[in-house]
């Protein structure tokens, strides 16, 4: 052991306790993010667990002096030689780790989570043909396999919730007849109208044990191994489901990385800001661009982890709406795109972001309750102040100008109103929108042509299902792009 020092934020405190140097150096390169933190004694033995928000943070104050620790934690700290750590995504993962790490090594100084039943846990109900995550503060002998106990209940119900959308498990004590508002939301299979197949539910759950075994790393490994072996098999709706489950898994953690992602914090005080359930890892904008009501189109951009994601945005010209009328313009934009992904049970986002105000953001609102959506959460950002609207205040929320949360929205918005603008101006630059097959990527001339004399004009061409466009001699690839963009666009 070296030096005599006492490791506090990079100031160093003159205090009679021996800390090595190499402890020193792992203190103060601790990460400021979500995870677990582990103390060793000088046999290289677990002897402490515990979770944080800020892992940095939380173990300099440990070592801080004046902390006035009582005198358990003082004889923790004399016996600590060594550290370890675990980065999570979240306070609430981290948790599961905690929990996780306690059962496996016992620590000696976490003695107050060994045995005792007032703390909830986690229950698999792996008995059951399919298996259920619930929480429970009995642990019994029924065959289930229990995970715990968890000391902060509110983080627990908080990491219960997300795991319920990363791994979507019936939740009902007895199968119902039909499916139920969770399968819609995608926080459940289905397994009650045969949707999946109980190997691929059976697999669902193999995948959540190893998250709630702290084997993220290997769980990330096999999906990412599993959906490009989907992917050859040209599976590509269940690739895509794989593909989601390995973005929930792993968007969040890459924020806290500063040196990968320059937003850091952005999307938790975003969170705060709207008190919304989870962190907005997906956020979808809409707006809406049209010349005195004229050839009227809308937008939809897709922000993931404060990235764009310019592969999902879509564009949308307006079909039941005349005049200016921007409200009913957003209800089309906004019912159009979440009945789709209800029918296509594809992954809803964390907020719903609307170019507007009030009363867009109504609008926005009732659509979305009328369609089984009305837990996905709406705020607008109005372009005159900057105000953000949200359903639960009356007052608008008014964000400092210069401030990272306000850079944040007015990105996404913008981002969503360049790309209404750019189709707006594109479908005006065609006279009369005599034709837009050449706007779909792998059309050319010679195929629009071809078409044009076979169907006689775009409304015909539109109307046509693939099969129809295949007989026309064009291959299925080209007739699939085809009718995927007038579903999307028209």
């Amino acid at each position: 052991m070296s030096g005599d020092t006492l490791i506090s934020d990079g100031r160093e405190y003159g205090r009679t306790m021996k800390v090595s140097q190499i402890l020193q150096n792992k203190v103060k390169n601790l990460p400021d993010t979500p995870g677990v933190y582990l103390f060793l004694n000088s046999k290289k033995q677990i002897i402490y667990v515990g979770k944080a928000k800020r892992l940095k943070r939380r173990v300099v104050s440990y070592f801080q002096s004046g902390r006035g620790h009582d005198a358990r934690i003082e004889r923790l700290i004399s016996e600590i030689r060594d550290l370890r750590f675990i980065r999570a995504s979240s306070e609430a993962e981290a948790l599961i780790y905690e929990a996780g790490l306690i059962k496996d090594h016992s620590p000696r100084y976490n003695v107050g989570l060994k045995d005792d039943k007032s703390y909830p846990f986690l229950k698999l109900t792996v008995s059951e043909k399919y298996p259920r995550l619930v929480l429970t503060r009995k642990r019994i002998h029924d065959g289930s396999e229990y995970y715990g106990p968890y000391v902060n209940v509110k983080l627990l119900r908080s990491a219960l919730s997300f795991m319920k959308k990363v791994f979507p498990l019936r939740s009902c004590i007895r199968l119902r007849k039909k499916v139920c508002l969770e399968y819609h939301l995608g926080q459940c299979i289905g397994p009650c109208e045969g949707k999946g197949s109980i190997k691929e539910y059976s697999e669902t759950v193999r995948q959540l044990k190893q998250f709630l075994e702290g084997r993220k790393a290997d769980l990330l490994s096999s999906l990412q191994e599993k959906m490009k072996e989907l992917s050859k098999q040209r599976k590509y709706e269940k690739a895509l489901l794989l593909k989601n489950r390995i973005e929930a898994l792993t968007a969040v953690q890459t924020l806290h990385d500063r040196s990968q992602y320059p937003i850091f914090g952005e999307l938790d005080e975003l969170q705060n800001t709207l008190e919304l359930p989870t962190l907005p890892v997906n956020i979808e904008c809409f707006d809406i661009s049209n010349l005195s009501g004229k050839q009227a189109v809308g937008s939809m951009v897709r922000f993931v982890a404060g990235r764009a994601h310019k592969s999902d945005y879509r564009k949308y010209r307006i079909k039941t709406v005349t005049g200016i009328d921007d409200y009913s313009m957003i209800r089309e934009v906004v019912r159009r795109r979440y009945s789709r992904l209800v029918k296509e049970n594809a992954k809803l986002p964390d907020l719903v972001l609307i170019d507007g105000g009030r009363g867009h953001l109504k609008m926005a609102e009732k659509e979305l309750k009328s369609i089984g959506l009305g837990r996905i959460p709406v705020a607008a950002i109005a372009k005159e102040f900057n105000h953000l609207y949200t359903t639960s205040r009356k007052i608008p929320i008014r964000l400092s100008p210069g401030s990272r949360l306000l850079n944040l929205v007015q990105r996404i918005r913008d981002e969503a109103h360049r790309f209404a603008v750019k189709y707006h101006r594109t479908l005006r630059s065609k006279s009369e929108f005599s034709t837009r097959l050449t706007d779909i990527q792998g059309i050319g001339e010679i195929t629009e042509k071809k078409l044009i004399e076979r169907f006689g004009n775009i409304e015909k061409i539109q109307k046509s299902s693939e099969k129809e466009l295949i007989s026309s001699g064009i291959n299925k690839k080209i007739a699939h792009k085809i009718t995927d963009y007038f579903k999307n666009n028209w």
